[in-house]
């Protein structure tokens, strides 16, 4: 529990109902057993009828239930810059994307580097949680959202949220929210034979969705995306498991709700987990705005585009070989070769969706793949073998593309390889892991947005927008797009 100074900056915000804090923290409140999102539009509690919480998980091992007004569960998640410590917040980002819902803790400790011992302390330290309680709540967290929001049978629910049992499903359900999962059961908007169901992402705004549309609409890989005049489309493949999905944004509140096909039904907490990373939906607008706002070039288009988020990307392979494709040709050139790779190695998948018909080829796949075969889609042989060397390294295990890596070696692993420099590398830290610190000095687009300086000159202004340099550079490429001239 947060203490006393704490408790006073979260009361506060709980009775602005301050969506800046929405998801930072959860408020108990004794006298109901209820615990609220800062934003819950419930009558305020007295202060001392308060007890705040730093994760839902917390609250609910002190004994409090979810609130069904606010929903807990829909809560944005933390910004990629916290306070918690980086082991902590890769366990945490793992877990949420359901790591432990296959794997055991040992095996996540593992990959952390870790002991499975000196993982559980060090979550319990940070967090006044173990990696299992977590878990059990992000389970139960999706399962919640499933029962108000769809009509899925609970058998399928159970299993959907990552349990493996339906006994043990109900079980945990009971113990925790005081009531069998059919009494929250209410019917969403899938009919019988529906081939999809809606996930509902909250975010904190302020979000720019026609400018995110209109940064994904040039970018988007032919066969595999497809930007509208509203909504996003893309295919997927998770986990053995194929399908599609649709993104929209909520007319009635700050949320995205993506239409999911239902054979990824198995993977959604995966799917929100990337969904989330693709479209910044953790971000804190209100703290990035805060230190950028003070520059005087940048201020003006903090202002002017409030919600600018740093895309990340669904598949961190698919955008790392779209960013390569990207070298030293325009955007719309680097789109006509991404559609030509999907197009020669890419699978079918069945989708209502005539845009979306192919799946991005696996890494193994282009790998497997000759210099010849991928210098006939147009390129130079140098890319080619840019493309085959990173596919090769990522099927190897030998370079991590994802956001759970570690930045600074993936980094370093990209730059070793052949045809890949700084500009490359910083881009896809950038989207592909999620690093909000990076920062392609050498960018022309960059460099002519401060009035044309040197690399160098443009990596020293930026020292002032740390831990922020990545929304500093998109900003800065916004800036190009709409006419500014530096």
């Amino acid at each position: 529990m947060m203490n006393t100074l704490e408790a006073e900056t979260c009361y506060r915000a709980l009775s602005a109902r301050d969506r800046r804090f929405d998801g930072l923290f959860f408020v108990g409140v004794s006298t109901t057993g209820i615990y609220c999102r800062p934003v819950c539009t419930a009558r305020t509690p007295r202060q001392e009828r308060c007890a705040f919480y730093r994760t839902a998980a917390e609250a609910e091992g002190a004994g409090f239930r979810a609130c069904l007004l606010c929903r807990p569960e829909l809560a944005p998640g933390s910004a990629p810059v916290d306070s918690v410590p980086r082991l902590v917040a890769a366990a945490v980002s793992r877990i949420e994307g359901g790591f432990l819902n296959e794997s055991s803790i040992d095996e996540l400790a593992s990959e952390l580097g870790v002991t499975s011992r000196h993982l559980r302390r060090a979550m319990e330290t940070e967090l006044g949680v173990s990696p299992v309680e977590l878990a059990q709540s992000r389970r139960l967290a999706l399962a919640k959202q499933l029962l108000q929001d769809t009509s899925l049978p609970l058998a399928e629910i159970a299993f959907a949220s990552g349990f493996q049992s339906v006994r043990r499903f109900n079980a945990l359900f009971q113990s925790r929210f005081g009531r069998p999962p059919s009494e929250l059961r209410r019917r969403g908007s899938e009919g019988e034979g529906a081939r999809s169901l809606v996930l509902r992402l909250d975010y904190r705004p302020p979000l720019d969705w026609e400018q995110i549309l209109r940064f994904l609409r040039g970018r988007a890989i032919p066969g595999v995306e497809h930007v509208g005049d509203s909504d996003y489309r893309r295919t997927v493949r998770l986990g053995g498991r194929t399908g599609w999905l649709v993104v929209r944004h909520d007319p009635k509140r700050p949320a995205l709700l993506a239409e999911v096909s239902l054979s990824l039904a198995g993977v959604l907490m995966q799917v929100a987990s990337r969904l989330r990373a693709l479209f910044d939906l953790d971000a804190q607008p209100e703290v990035i705005a805060e230190c950028l706002g003070r520059d005087e070039l940048l201020g003006k288009w903090v202002r002017v585009h409030p919600g600018l988020r740093v895309l990340g990307a669904f598949d961190p392979f698919e955008m790392t070989v779209r960013a390569i494709l990207g070298q030293q040709v325009s955007v719309r050139a680097a789109t006509t070769l991404s559609g030509r790779l999907v197009a020669r190695l890419g699978e079918p998948v069945d989708s209502p969706h005539a845009e979306c018909s192919r799946l991005f080829p696996l890494p193994e796949t282009l790998a497997a793949a000759t210099e010849g075969d991928i210098a006939t889609l147009g390129m130079p042989g140098a890319r080619a073998r840019s493309l085959l060397a990173v596919a090769r390294a990522v099927a190897e295990g030998s370079v991590r593309l994802d956001r759970h890596a570690d930045v600074d070696k993936t980094m370093a692993g990209l730059e070793a390889l052949p045809g890949i420099g700084a500009w490359t590398a910083h881009y896809v830290a950038m989207r592909a892991l999620r690093w909000p610190d990076a920062f392609p000095a050498s960018d022309l687009g960059i460099r002519k947005a401060l009035g044309g300086v040197t690399a160098k000159a443009a990596a020293e202004r930026a020292e002032a927008w740390r831990p922020w340099r990545s929304y500093a550079a998109i900003h800065l490429w916004t800036s190009l797009s709409e006419g500014a001239g530096g």
